[in-house]
């Protein structure tokens, strides 16, 4: 039995960084055809030039709605809003026209989604300083989505070869982030992530929550964070009927977990977890944000605009971005658990 290829949109990004060009790279592999129908949100023009730059043999297919779309290797689907003028265009250069544009492209995108044309979103770079040019009221992807959707909090997952990793908290200073370590707040988490990775269609949910001291304090011997916070969260978690260990020590966790033995690892700071994804495959290291209405995957590097239209960037993170969305969306449910 075949599965029916589901309809992934792809928001090409600041179009003055390498969204366009990693987009049309990924365009070219027959193996993202196999698994999906990509549809590209973003300017005919910009793609165009792009197209020209990679030296791709792909020709542009405009429509006007998912289900026109013919999905076919050698022809990129596009959804065009042809809101960029060309002529102003310049690679690598912050503009208000680029935050607009891209900030259009997203807002499109989860129009498609929250309508059920597209089953799941695969991001590409957006430039702050760009969307600040424009005046958009959005740093970024996540705040973007949690507005246009309604949703309070989304949850960052990170997946490489296998290993997947959450974050208790994120964009914090170290000091800041100890402070939010709390019991109470190990075990919303540990539900979250559980709920997350049900919606995802994962059977088996260990989660290892990973040690904040060296050796996870050794009971008390190297902070007391762990006796007095983490392993407390934890246990609360067993006993909501959630599979969690830990703390387990942070110089180990990652390992064990890429070799199979975690299901997911709950890191407790922001470079705890992205430093063991990145040191295991940098290009590979995918960001699904949890908790929206749909599926939603991204590259996990920027605009890259110093190489920008210069035919440099490799695409290996965007292909897989768009390989995982397709892997999830069969399994992943909207309805929130």
């Amino acid at each position: 039995m075949t599965t029916e290829r589901a309809i992934i949109a792809i928001p090409m990004g600041d179009p003055a960084g390498i969204g366009p060009e990693i987009t049309m790279k990924s365009l070219t592999k027959k193996e993202i055809y196999d698994v999906c129908k990509p549809l590209v949100v973003g300017d005919a023009k910009v793609l165009e030039k792009a197209i020209a730059i990679v030296n791709a043999d792909l020709k542009i297919n405009e429509v006007t709605s998912p289900a026109e779309g013919k999905y076919e290797l050698g022809t990129v689907d596009v959804i065009n809003l042809n809101n960029i003028d060309i002529d102003k265009l310049e690679y690598g250069q912050v503009s208000a026209q680029g935050g607009q544009g891209a900030f259009e492209y997203i807002k499109k995108s989860v129009e498609l989604a929250m309508n059920g044309e597209v089953k799941a979103l695969a991001t590409t770079p957006i430039n702050k300083e760009s969307l600040q040019a424009a005046k958009v009221p959005f740093i970024g992807h996540t705040e973007m989505l949690e507005e246009l959707t309604n949703t309070k909090d989304p949850l960052t997952m990170f997946e490489v070869n296998g290993m997947r990793i959450f974050f208790l908290t994120r964009h914090l200073s170290l000091k800041d982030a100890i402070g939010q370590m709390t019991k109470e707040r190990v075990l919303d988490y540990l539900v979250r992530c559980d709920q997350a990775l049900q919606r995802l269609g994962v059977e088996t949910r260990k989660i290892a929550v990973a040690g904040l001291n060296p050796h996870s304090g050794e009971g008390g011997l190297f902070g007391m964070e762990e006796v007095e916070e983490i392993r407390p969260g934890v246990e609360a978690g067993k006993q909501a009927g959630i599979d969690a260990v830990g703390p387990v020590p942070a110089d180990s966790v990652f390992f064990q977990a890429l070799q199979g033995k975690y299901d997911a690892v709950l890191s407790l700071y922001h470079d705890q977890g992205h430093i063991a994804a990145k040191m295991t495959d940098f290009h590979r290291t995918i960001s699904i944000t949890n908790g929206l209405p749909f599926l939603r995957t991204s590259v996990d590097h920027g605009t890259a605009f110093d190489i920008a239209g210069k035919n440099i960037a490799e695409s290996i993170s965007m292909e897989e971005c768009i390989k995982l969305a397709a892997q999830y969306a069969p399994k992943f449910t909207s309805n929130t658990l």
